[in-house]
């Protein structure tokens, strides 16, 4: 016998479920194609030689918003961060640039804009940014050179080295441990409607392949809505824990694996009665620390300068956290 009240709430998840895909479909395909047209006239290289002729703070504005319009996937962020300090990049700059890309995205503006609003929206890139842009000011004023490892990276067709050291096949098979597969190239020969028109195929693509991560990103965060008790959630994360910003941070790292399947899960925790800075928190974490990107970036730092960087990221979540639960407090 079916308990009661569990066929009401497993429609109540089937509504939700239908209501966040029909939302969220037409967006992350049109970020997606902003996504493809950017690093078709803005490739990787493009982004470097850029930031190679900044330095010492205005670098780090450039850096943070580069980092934050060209949303390469992982394993094509940490190729550029390489040519940046194989270049002589101060290493701020180089982390202001490393924050912002994975926290900043256009697919995560488009997603944050669908699920929660204009005003959410403006607040999360304003701040996420200006976080990336301090912590890489601070971050600059050590002397961090020494904990960055001699690589050699094979990315694109170039070999990219940070001061020569290893083989191309060590960051290979990183990315490959990672999940990663190797971005495509972009041809600078190309007509504008041909730009636009890989984009496009791109973005189909594209969502074709994250598909099955924004599906099961949907599923939990319906699972949630409809079947979890909301007083529960609240338990643990509620405003009534003064931990639950801080072990949101760290919690969404281990989950992470798409930021298109993290925010589906966040909307859902927000209308539970999660407080949207715990949640923003649970989503700067996950996506800033995730297991992938710490295994790539494992190559390319010692331990120390790693943990640094997992510890800026956390500190980044809980600050933003903190700072959404005071501002967004019973307006959400």
């Amino acid at each position: 016998m079916i308990p009661p009240g569990t066929e009401a709430a497993l429609l109540d998840s089937w509504d939700y479920f239908l209501h966040l895909a029909m939302v969220l479909t037409p967006l992350f395909i049109g970020a997606s194609f902003l996504v493809g047209l950017a690093q078709e006239y803005l490739p990787p290289e493009r982004v470097e030689e850029m930031l190679r002729a900044r330095d010492h703070g205005s670098g780090n504005v450039l850096a943070a918003g580069l980092g934050a319009v060209t949303p390469f996937c992982s394993c094509s962020t940490v190729p550029v961060l390489a040519g940046l300090l194989g270049a002589g990049a101060p290493t701020g700059m180089a982390f202001s640039f490393l924050l912002a890309s994975p926290i900043v995205n256009w697919i995560a503006v488009f997603l944050l804009f669908g699920l929660f609003g204009t005003g959410v929206t403006v607040a999360y890139v304003t701040t996420a940014l200006f976080a990336a842009i301090v912590a890489g000011l601070i971050i600059g004023t050590f002397e961090l050179d020494g904990y960055i490892k001699d690589v050699r990276i094979t990315a694109g067709g170039r070999e990219i080295a940070t001061d020569g050291g290893a083989t191309p096949s060590d960051t290979s098979k990183a990315a490959d441990a990672a999940g990663c597969s190797e971005c495509g190239t972009t041809a600078t020969n190309r007509t504008h409607k041909e730009r636009v028109t890989a984009a496009g195929e791109g973005a189909l693509s594209f969502f074709r392949d994250t598909l099955p991560y924004i599906a099961v990103g949907i599923a939990i965060g319906a699972l949630i809505h409809g079947a979890v008790p909301a007083e529960f959630l609240q338990r643990i994360a509620g405003p009534g824990n003064p931990l639950a910003t801080p072990i949101a941070a760290l919690a969404g790292a281990p989950i992470y694996v798409s930021i298109s399947g993290m925010l589906p899960i966040a909307h859902s925790l927000t209308e539970a009665g999660i407080p949207i800075g715990t949640v923003i928190a649970f989503v700067i974490g996950g996506a800033g620390i995730s297991i992938p990107n710490l295994i790539l970036l494992n190559k390319l730092f010692e331990r120390r300068l790693l943990a640094i960087y997992a510890t800026t990221v956390v500190t980044i979540g809980i600050t933003v956290g903190v700072l959404f639960n005071t501002i967004f407090a019973g307006l959400l």
